[in-house]
């Protein structure tokens, strides 16, 4: 009886200690905000804003001064030589955003080298580029191939594919942050996925991109996405954003 007595005992303090831990361990769940419920079953994110979708440029101007004059073609727009950056409309800070490019054929003989082999660039806030290049079994300086952020990260590998073919970039990028006295207090950070495969892992951003030099942070707001007119017949299509 007496054991009886025990092992009843002890089951109701297992079951109370039980009971105990469940209890604590609500403390640390969360039930509310609910997270939005977003469709990712189409073509882009049902959250996403269409920047490019192939059938006309409504969301970018030129750099140089209205309408974008980009050439639009079998649900792409390329390049033309001459007619200057585009940029969105609209102004973004903290962004998810996804972007295809392709480049052209390479000529077999006097075939571009360097920098000339089919160059653009996807520039964040205006400031911050993402270097396109034709990076395909092609040399230049390394902080200035494909996947770079450019003359500043060099990309974790090369993930290029050839000329003709269409790729992709996945960016997650973090807005810089300046304090009441225009001082930078947060750099900019990206993220950088090329076809899939991560090249820049959180890079803290060291500045505006330049060709010379190192230029400083200098304090600004929510800016446009743009597209560089770097005199190739680069591709793009299917563009589209998620402000974060």
């Amino acid at each position: 009886m007496k054991k009886l007595m025990i092992l009843g005992l002890w089951a109701v303090a297992t079951a109370a200690c039980a009971q105990s831990d469940y209890d604590k361990s609500r403390a640390t769940e969360v039930y509310t905000p609910v997270p939005k419920a977003v469709d990712t079953t189409g073509p882009m994110p049902s959250d996403a804003i269409v920047l490019f979708d192939g059938k006309n440029l409504d969301a970018w101007d030129a750099v140089n001064g209205g309408a974008a004059k980009w050439t639009l073609g079998d649900g792409a727009v390329e390049v033309t030589k001459g007619t200057g950056d585009i940029r969105t409309k609209q102004n973004f800070c903290d962004v998810q955003l996804h972007v295809e490019w392709m480049t052209p054929a390479v000529p077999a003989e006097n075939a571009p080298t360097g920098q000339g082999r089919n160059n653009s660039g996807v520039f964040l806030q205006e400031r911050y580029e993402v270097q396109v290049l034709d990076s395909y079994q092609a040399d230049t300086y390394v902080n200035g191939q494909a996947g770079s952020v450019y003359k500043q990260s060099v990309p974790l590998v090369n993930a290029s594919r050839p000329p003709l073919t269409w790729q992709t970039y996945d960016i997650v990028y973090k807005a810089p942050k300046f304090d009441a006295a225009g001082k930078v207090s947060e750099k900019a950070r990206i993220t950088v996925l090329h076809n899939g495969v991560v090249v820049q892992n959180a890079f803290d951003i060291e500045g505006p991109t330049a060709w010379i030099g190192h230029p400083p942070y200098e304090k600004h707001d929510c800016a446009p996405i743009r597209l560089q007119d770097h005199g190739n017949p680069v591709r793009f299509r299917n563009i589209w954003v998620r402000p974060l």
